[in-house]
């Protein structure tokens, strides 16, 4: 199927085999670059320490929670130690009393946020449709 988009042809099947490889049905594959990369910080937690960081060059862990609205302590450790570890954020203690830890985006973790920041311009437009579709199925 293509598709046109900024006037550039795109095979969106050959970006999906480039993606995914040949697939063998019998023997799927392992590793999956959706499911085993972008699963860690496409979350909902994820997405919205990102934004924020995103917004604010720098945070700490209780501005962070003051904007990401409903999370518990643990789980912001937990997301914010996941996103250090792949590579999306970066944390920097500092050596005073008490001790003061700040996060920021990495540049991998501003390439995110930038298509992130694409992808919800598309869903803001779309949302629309997706309502009334909603609507219509009685979900709404």
């Amino acid at each position: 199927m293509e598709t046109n988009v900024d006037n550039q042809t795109v095979n969106r099947s050959e970006k999906l085999e480039k993606m995914f490889g040949h697939i063998d049905y019998q023997n799927p594959p392992e590793l999956c670059p959706v499911r085993d990369v972008m699963s860690v910080a496409s979350d909902q937690w994820s997405i919205l320490i990102l934004l924020w960081l995103g917004y604010f060059p720098v945070l700490r862990f209780n501005k962070l929670k003051k904007y990401v609205y409903g999370i518990s302590n643990k789980v912001l450790s937990q997301r914010l130690k996941t996103l250090e570890a792949d590579g999306y954020i970066s944390r920097k203690a500092y050596p005073e009393v008490p001790i003061r830890v700040e996060y920021e985006l990495t540049a991998f973790g501003e390439a995110y946020v930038d298509k992130l920041l694409e992808l919800t311009a598309w869903m803001q437009s779309h949302s629309p449709k997706v309502i009334a579709n909603r609507q219509k199925y009685g979900l709404e």
